[in-house]
């Protein structure tokens, strides 16, 4: 029974990646159990139909992941699917990145999002659930702080192949300033090893939304002479407002809502 158990856990994280196996270093742990556990339809539910919702900003301004939906989340989050769905929002990245005719006088950017974007907090939400808990801040702080998160692996290839085209990377985050050094130092540990500039929220935008945050900060970068060529975040609060720039991309996350 011990040996089923390990191997179970050994195997829930290693996701397919073409012919190549995968694997997202971290603790795996079971989810807990749940009726309709792993189900994509439970009684009065559709859970697959309420991730398209949230996918396509249709499902606003949600609390939590409703709870006979966790487990569904769960598994999507940490089997196959998510990865293959993060994968397709990258290569379509990559296939535009590759496109563009670029000025080469290093004004062109992509800006990333971290959490959930550049960084990957699996293993925190495998620990302590997929969204039905209402969000611990204290919790989700320890965790960034031990500076850990590893990099979700379609979007660090997508940041290879835009500075071998010679775009800069501006990372957008709505981590906070005093959280400045132990992300710097997840963001190299994880492979992000240059960027243009990292824009974390400052106290003047205490109490604000993301949208406006974000909003107001891309409008500074257009106005001292940067072109956003692309834009990636796993918000829609990442994506929409002004100054979003040329091109969008959602990467899937039905975990948590940020307005």
């Amino acid at each position: 029974m011990a040996l089923l158990l390990f191997l179970f856990l050994a195997t829930t994280l290693t996701i397919s990646q073409g012919s190549d196996q995968e694997t997202i270093p971290h603790k795996v742990h079971l989810l807990r159990p749940q009726s309709g556990a792993g189900g994509d339809h439970v009684p009065g539910l559709s859970c697959l139909s309420w991730r398209l919702g949230v996918e396509t900003n249709n499902v606003v301004g949600w609390i939590t992941v409703p709870e006979e939906c966790e487990d569904y989340v769960g598994h999507y989050m940490l089997g196959h699917q998510y990865r293959k769905d993060s994968r397709v929002v990258a290569n379509q990245a990559i296939l535009y990145a590759q496109s563009l005719s670029l000025a080469r006088d290093g004004k062109d950017v992509w800006l990333f999002d971290i959490d959930e974007t550049a960084l990957s907090n699996l293993p925190y939400f495998a620990q302590h659930g997929f969204g039905v808990e209402p969000y611990n801040p204290t919790l989700f702080k320890k965790w960034v702080m031990e500076g850990q998160a590893p990099a979700l692996p379609e979007s660090l290839t997508l940041y290879k192949k835009l500075l071998s085209l010679g775009t800069k990377v501006v990372f957008l985050t709505g981590r906070p300033e005093d959280q400045r050094t132990v992300t710097v130092n997840n963001l190299r540990k994880a492979g992000y090893h240059t960027w243009e500039k990292l824009i974390l929220k400052g106290s003047s935008y205490s109490g604000k939304k993301a949208l406006v945050y974000k909003s107001s900060e891309r409008k500074k970068l257009e106005e001292s002479g940067y072109r956003i060529i692309g834009n990636m975040g796993d918000q829609w609060s990442d994506l929409l407002g002004t100054n979003v720039g040329n091109r969008t991309f959602k990467l899937p996350d039905p975990m948590y809502y940020i307005s």
